[in-house]
């Protein structure tokens, strides 16, 4: 079964320094883009991160300091990211927990600004642990009856997790060929931040997801602690969060 798209799709995936999406770093991405009319391109990069890659990473997935120390940074790299994926539906296996919050800290860090306001999001691994509770490899080989080798390079897993949505579809006649109804189907929990930090409640309205302004409105916050905006504009949270406060704030302005 090929995808019915109305746009074309990235999947991706990250090798990286660590699980911190505010201060890990890209060591290696891997995309393979599928377009409406069943083209496809892939383009493979390892990325000096310029920060040290810990010993138990490099374990996960062999990509040592030595590897990339003469590879491209994201920074020079981020252009060429962006211009693959932008206006691009995006794919991924927990890529909307891990992947796409890391990948906008990354854009936004080079000065590239990245949001998804007219795209969405596919996380393979939520439909799969919605169906059947398991890992990347065992996925690949209960969709596909396929060993998934070269696990951790970003490429092989890029590739694995097109596969498992395909057969996905194949298996699933509930499931919609269509990317906005695998992206909500896939969707955990709405939120506002790819850190999940701003969600929404019942109404729609922006609230906080941590912290002592848990479960409460952002706009009430805003209005009643002003302080609290510049708090979080200076202490270490994703990028995305604060452009996503600060357009809040704007909204809140514009309106008064």
């Amino acid at each position: 079964m090929e995808l019915k798209l109305s746009k074309p799709i990235c999947f991706f995936d990250l090798e990286t320094t660590g699980i911190d999406i505010g201060k890990d770093r890209i060591v290696e991405i891997s995309i393979f883009k599928v377009f409406p009319n069943g083209n496809k391109e892939s383009k493979t990069w390892l990325v000096n991160p310029t920060i040290p890659i810990p010993a138990q990473t490099t374990a996960v997935h062999g990509i040592t300091d030595e590897k990339v120390a003469n590879e491209p940074t994201f920074n020079e790299l981020a252009s060429q990211v962006h211009n693959m994926i932008k206006d691009c539906d995006l794919g991924g296996f927990n890529s909307d927990r891990f992947d796409i919050p890391l990948l906008a800290e990354e854009l936004l860090r080079a000065g590239v600004d990245f949001d998804m306001k007219n795209s969405v999001s596919v996380d393979v691994q939520t439909i799969f642990h919605k169906k059947e509770e398991r890992t990347l490899s065992a996925a690949l080989k209960f969709y596909c009856g396929q060993d998934l080798e070269n696990a951790h390079s970003a490429e092989a897993d890029t590739m694995a997790t097109y596969e498992i949505l395909k057969a996905q579809l194949e298996r699933y006649p509930d499931l919609q060929n269509d990317m906005r109804s695998l992206s909500e189907f896939s969707t955990r929990k709405k939120i506002a931040d790819f850190a999940g930090m701003i969600s929404f409640d019942k109404e729609g309205n922006e609230i906080f997801s941590f912290g002592k302004h848990k479960g409460v409105k952002v706009d009430t916050v805003l209005e009643r602690e002003p302080g609290y905006f510049s708090w979080i504009q200076n202490a270490d949270f994703p990028l995305y969060t604060k452009k996503v406060l600060t357009a809040i704030k704007l909204r809140k302005l514009n309106t008064k």
